[in-house]
């Protein structure tokens, strides 16, 4: 199962997240039916996603959006501290040929004109909003500099997803190495020059190394330690329950023309594409209430 480390490291300076998410994007992938663009669009997103969630705790979770303006439109993320994540894109059937570095082509996809937002819910009546403008559209770089210019937090962020022939996903995964405050010039000039030197995260997934072999080929490893881990998947929280709740938010008038134009009404999830039905019973129980 695909799975999430954290760790600390040169003399507690520096935070480490780094995971495995290549069944957990498979899965997105596939329920989306999404083209080998903008599944890597989709699958870097998530993996971000993920280790931004860890970041919580408890019942805290975070939203991630990434727009910029290219054909996938916006892309979706969901995921909380427990290792959970769902995600979507507005236009699945994206792709293009290669790029001029024989890879896949995800800055074309999402656009190089919009903003990357992130939203948390801590369990206080506001939500935490942060937002910056796209960089890059490579999305790695679009989450560094998210981290550095709305949290004050000097980052590095490496995204990779492989794709197969068939669509499928080969290998996905990535890490985030963060500078903690009050860190010194030496840890930072240190992770300045590894950061020029780091093999893409992609290559080193699919040479089937480990998160843990990751972050030892990213900055060596005698200079950080591993503190724990956790499962990671993808998980859908729809239920019927609350498609009813949100279609009990809408004006009787719609609900009546749902009853009597299809009897019922079928509700479709963005994040998973599970549909449920909703009988005209259920339907007409909500007006009456």
């Amino acid at each position: 199962m695909d799975h999430l480390i954290r760790g600390i490291g040169m003399n507690d300076e520096i935070r480490i997240f780094s995971v495995d998410t290549t069944e957990t994007v498979n899965e997105a992938v596939e329920r989306h039916g999404a083209y080998p663009t903008a599944a890597a669009a989709l699958g870097r997103t998530m993996t971000a996603g993920l280790m931004m969630g860890a970041m919580l705790k408890n019942e805290e979770k975070v939203t991630v959006t990434v727009q910029g303006g290219g054909p996938i439109g916006a892309i979706v993320v969901d995921s909380n501290a427990k290792g959970k994540v769902r995600g979507y894109l507005g236009n699945p059937q994206v792709h293009f040929p290669l790029n001029n570095a024989g890879k896949l082509d995800v800055r074309r996809a999402v656009g190089t004109d919009g903003f990357v937002n992130v939203a948390k819910d801590i369990g206080l009546k506001e939500h935490f909003t942060g937002s910056t403008e796209i960089v890059s559209g490579e999305i790695g770089e679009d989450f560094s500099y998210y981290f550095y210019a709305s949290e004050q937090v000097p980052s590095i962020v490496a995204l990779g997803v492989l794709v197969n022939p068939d669509n499928t996903i080969k290998s996905a995964g990535g890490f985030i190495i963060q500078v903690m405050p009050g860190a010194s010039d030496e840890t930072m000039a240190f992770l300045d020059e590894r950061a020029k030197e780091m093999t893409p995260v992609s290559k080193l997934i699919d040479q089937g190394l480990s998160p843990q072999e990751i972050i030892d080929e990213a900055i060596g490893g005698e200079n950080w330690r591993g503190l724990d881990e956790m499962p990671v998947e993808f998980e859908c929280s729809c239920s019927k329950e609350r498609f009813i709740n949100a279609i009990a938010s809408l004006d009787p008038s719609e609900i009546v023309a749902m009853i009597k134009e299809d009897g019922g009404a079928e509700a479709d999830c963005h994040f998973c594409r599970n549909k449920v039905w909703i009988e005209k019973e259920e339907l007409q129980e909500l007006i009456t209430h």
